[in-house]
């Protein structure tokens, strides 16, 4: 069968992760569309097990969590039932930030309601080892989410955002001017000059101008629940390996000392060769009883 060198898998991935859509990065490699697509998956599932196996018993001493909204097929209100069921509808994008390595902890792609907060959070808790500050928005789901994953030993503060009203002349994707935040204590002692979802905010702000499918007002939307995941666990890795943080000026993985080096992204796809051919091996060779 025949498959795209290193060097031309590299090449889609880096135009996958600045943004461009499937159908370009088709047009710009000269490749079929089911080949992009195809590539996009298999990397999909190995970045994912990677993040999985590698991001593990990180030292984190303020973790920001937030999620980021966006939508497969089409919005909730648009969705039939029928499509509902193939996961088009409103999807959030829950991210667990590191805020002082910038690494990407944690990622979740569901809904937004307490049981995808409980699992996110209880993700978050298997990675992180020692004593931690939580910062989160005033999402009220989290509040069990976060006392069920870490219990009582963190030092945990909500952030609640005041928006003042909307003028009339504003237009309806225009948002309201935030004029305040209330900070509320939920356990512990958490250290007020922390208290912040800055870091994980402008982290949100980079995915969606980094993936295509979070391009609000366009036609450039997952049409594929299992495309969207896909992209997103790609960007985790990219993101934590590979780009360079401008303040940090090396990677947050190598922030965290989860790395030794920026990750080129022939290594990415080295990497997801490697964990393919370890998932395709065959079992042990079982004799044949001849009766």
């Amino acid at each position: 069968m025949n498959r795209l060198s290193i060097a031309d898998r590299a090449k889609i991935l880096g135009m996958l992760v600045e943004g461009n859509s499937l159908r370009s990065c088709s047009r710009l490699a000269d490749v079929s569309l089911n080949t992009v697509t195809k590539l996009l998956m298999e990397l999909g599932a190995a970045c994912e097990k990677f993040h999985d196996q590698r991001v593990r018993n990180v030292r984190v001493r303020r973790l920001q969590a937030d999620e980021i909204w966006c939508f497969v097929g089409a919005k909730a209100k648009n969705v039939t039932a029928e499509k509902k069921l193939e996961g088009w509808g409103d999807v959030w994008t829950w991210t667990g930030l590191d805020a002082d390595t910038k690494l990407c902890v944690s990622y979740l792609v569901g809904g937004r309601d307490g049981g995808w907060a409980k699992e996110f959070m209880q993700d978050c808790a298997s990675r992180i080892k020692g004593r931690v500050q939580i910062t989160t928005d005033g999402h009220r789901a989290y509040l069990d989410a976060v006392e069920d994953a870490f219990g009582a030993d963190i030092d945990y503060a909500m952030l609640q955002k005041l928006y003042g009203a909307p003028a009339q002349n504003d237009s309806r994707y225009s948002p309201a001017t935030c004029i305040g935040c209330e900070m509320e204590t939920v356990s512990g002692n958490p250290d007020a000059a922390h208290v912040s979802t800055s870091y994980v905010e402008r982290h949100n702000l980079t995915m969606r101008m980094s993936m295509r499918r979070f391009t609000r007002l366009t036609n450039g939307f997952s049409k594929k629940i299992e495309n969207h995941i896909a992209m997103v666990a790609i960007h985790a890795i990219y993101h934590n390996f590979s780009r360079i943080h401008k303040t940090l000026r090396i990677t947050p993985a190598m922030a965290a000392g989860l790395s030794d080096h920026v990750w080129s992204l022939e290594e990415i796809v080295q990497m997801a060769d490697g964990l393919m051919a370890k998932s395709a091996k065959r079992g042990p060779y079982k004799k044949r009883i001849s009766n």
